[in-house]
């Protein structure tokens, strides 16, 4: 199944937005060195096919080197371990100021 992840330049700024993926280094390439990275991570550690987990994410934040990641599209695993997450995770109605 494709996915895909955005990158955009406006203003000086750089945000990259990745949808439903597991870990493909098509994200690296999206979100390296952006000012905020979107990024999913629907379960804590469980891998779940079509899905990122936070703990693969977090093995490669160093390669992507973004300025800020907010996490999205949480699920029941992630929220019940939101506080472990190291960084921050969206809400519904979030506004961000880059």
């Amino acid at each position: 199944m494709p996915a895909y992840a955005l990158r955009v330049q406006w203003a000086g700024r750089t945000v990259a937005y990745s949808g439903d993926t597991e870990w493909c280094e098509g994200l690296v390439d999206a979100a390296q060195g952006a000012d905020l990275f979107v990024c999913e991570a629907y379960t804590f550690e469980r891998r779940i096919r079509s899905h990122l987990d936070r703990a693969t994410l977090a093995r490669h934040l160093d390669q992507i080197r973004a300025h800020g990641v907010i996490l999205m599209h949480l699920g029941p695993e992630m929220l019940a371990h939101r506080d472990e997450a190291r960084v921050e995770c969206a809400d519904d109605g979030l506004v961000v100021d880059i």
